[in-house]
């Protein structure tokens, strides 16, 4: 593990290890790991919990980077959790962006100051440089709503890295 965290992802195994020191992410990105049925190896540093939240999404995207095989490569999800439906599509565009109709701001999930999921997606895009379509199509309850964002984007980065579209 660097100082700040490292991620690794294996396609040979659905089996999961995740500690990023915010309890709820460590949930939602074992979730994303088994939504797209690979093994997630995850560890960042401890630090405050927005700053672990970066963390995470950086490394997650450093390790996809080398999974993703050029510009143009695309991957798409689309997840339910219970009264929550998400879509995401990921593509490799050299432009990082995340657009996002899901407005999660006032949201405090894991007592975070933040939007855990626009927080995390930012970081991601960045470093693996995609472009991160969300679309929420239906979902009230926030817990829900994160679980099939991520479980979402799980499906769409397995596909995109196993060379979706």
């Amino acid at each position: 593990m660097t100082a700040a965290g490292a991620a690794r992802i294996d396609h040979t195994t659905e089996a999961s290890q995740v500690t990023t020191g915010v309890a709820v992410l460590d949930h939602l990105l074992e979730e994303l790991a088994s939504a797209g049925r690979f093994g997630l190896t995850l560890e960042i540093a401890p630090d405050e919990p927005e700053a672990e939240v970066e963390r995470a999404g950086r490394a997650l995207g450093d390790a996809l980077r080398p999974l993703l095989e050029g510009e143009g490569v695309r991957g798409f999800g689309i997840a339910p959790s219970d009264e929550a439906l998400a879509m995401v599509v990921v593509e490799v565009s050299g432009r990082p962006l995340v657009a996002s109709n899901a407005d999660l701001t006032s949201t405090r999930a894991g007592g975070l100051r933040s939007d855990l999921a626009a927080t995390f997606l930012e970081e991601l895009a960045e470093a693996a440089s995609l472009t991160v379509h969300v679309r929420l199509i239906e979902g009230e309850n926030s817990q829900h709503v994160l679980s099939a964002i991520f479980k979402a984007l799980g499906i769409a980065l397995a596909d995109a890295t196993r060379g979706g579209s």
